[in-house]
Formats: C-alpha cells, structure tokens, sequence
C-alpha cells in the first residue's frame, strides 16, 4: 500500500515501480542469511548424525537389543584394552563410521529366545555375550563363518557350538557358560579334514564347521570337474530355450484368439 501511494505521488512510470519492487527484497536478504545459517548448521549436524546411525550395523542398534553395552561387561572391557575401538550401540567397533568392523557383541540380558535375523553381522566378533537369555538351543549353523571368534558366553542351558572339542577350554561360571578358543576343525584333533574329497582343502566355517573348498582348476561336485565353469554355453543355451517356449506359447495363444 506504500508504495502505490508513492508511485501516484511521483506519477513513477512502470519500470521504476519494478525497480523498486525488486529492491525491498534484497535490502533484507543479508539479515534473512544471517537468520537462517544457524538453522541450516543444526540441518547439517542432524543430517550427519542421521548418516551416522545409519552406518551402525542393525545388530549393535535395536536389531537385537536396544540399548547400550553393559557397564562392567567383558565387551566394554575388550573395547577399552584395544587401541582404535570404541563403543557403539550393542557393539564394539573398530575401523571408521563407513566400514565399522564389529569385534565384540553383548546382547546379555535381552530377553532373547531366539537370534535376530541381522546376527550375522557380527561375524567378525572376537567376543560374544549371550547370558542372561532364555534362548532355545541354537541351530548348528548358528555361528557359520564366525571364524574369528575366541570367546562366547552362553546360558548354562546351553552348549557351546561344535560341542566340547571344538574349544580349546569351557567354564562353567554361575548361571554362565564360557566357549573360550575356537578349534580348527579341519586339523588331525577334530578329525574332519579327511572328510573333504580330493583336490580340495579343508576350512574352517565356524565353530565345529568345516567347509571344503575345490582347489584351481577343480571345480563342482566334489570337485571332479576342472578348468573354468562355460559360463556362455550354459547361458547361450538358457537363452536360446527360452526364446523358443516364448514364440511357442506366443503362437499358440494368438491361434486361439483368433479361433474364438
């Protein structure tokens, strides 16, 4: 209202009324840049928090068990002997926040019957804590390509994965029982390495898991074939029957159409 009643004041023509429109604007936009740049550096904090949490493997957030490592547990103790690692979640890490590498996991007193479906995510685990749950015997498989562990902690309900011999000592302390040095079961001890056929090796998997490996240029069913899998005979094939039952059914389908 302003500015109509000074633009019939000073019969200002219709260029100089733009002109003065366009200016008001920028005579405050240094004050409104200054006004928001506090909100846009809480944005960007927020933001990178958000990515940070993001980053965290969904076993050390509320995949498993919300909440924070315990005070006092074997897993806050391993993270605080080991230079680099740091608590993160259920977790304790070691690496940067893109490739966070789990080295121990304490989900004890979760009330967890059975393991969450992202447990896997800590195969890289040294230390494992699972006391203080009423957990279902695991499956035997629970703890494939756990390769690195050294120590679980278990309910006393439970055994330790691969049995007695696939550790190297098992305690028994209160209500717990402690997995401690993971065997290699493809040594002459377990007795599982002449399992695995010949031209392949004998690995380990996980605790009292061994796994067989074909060694080059063996590959296949016990690893009879060798050279390289034909890889454009198998796919040419796939795709030349597929092409044909398509122009079959394709064919059939539009006789029918045109006969009804």
């Amino acid at each position: 209202m302003r500015l109509r009643g000074l633009c019939r004041s000073r019969d200002a023509s219709r260029a100089e009324v733009t002109c003065r429109i366009m200016a008001a604007p920028r005579r405050l936009f240094p004050l409104r840049l200054l006004l928001l740049l506090p909100l846009l550096g809480f944005c960007r904090a927020a933001a990178a928090e958000d990515g940070k949490d993001a980053r965290l493997p969904a076993v050390c957030g509320g995949g498993c068990c919300p909440g924070l490592v315990r005070n006092g547990s074997a897993v806050a103790a391993q993270c605080a002997s080991r230079p680099g690692a740091r608590l993160r979640g259920r977790c304790c890490c070691s690496g940067g926040e893109a490739a966070a590498a789990v080295l121990g996991l304490d989900l004890g007193n979760c009330s967890l019957q059975h393991l969450c479906s992202s447990f896997q995510e800590a195969s890289t685990a040294l230390l494992i804590d699972l006391t203080d749950n009423p957990l279902e015997p695991l499956p035997e498989d629970a703890f494939r390509s756990f390769t690195h562990l050294q120590t679980l902690a278990l309910p006393l309900t439970l055994d330790c994965p691969g049995g007695n011999e696939g550790w190297d000592n098992v305690t028994v302390q209160g209500s717990s029982r402690i997995c401690h040095g993971q065997r290699n079961p493809c040594n002459g001890s377990g007795g599982l390495g002449h399992l695995c056929p010949k031209d392949s090796s004998c690995t380990p998997n996980g605790p009292g898991l061994p796994q067989c490996l074909c060694a080059s240029p063996h590959y296949g069913y016990k690893c009879l074939r060798q050279g390289t899998f034909p890889y454009l005979l198998f796919f040419g094939t796939l795709g030349a029957v597929t092409i044909a039952l398509s122009l079959l059914l394709w064919v059939t389908q539009r006789r029918k159409a045109k006969i009804s």
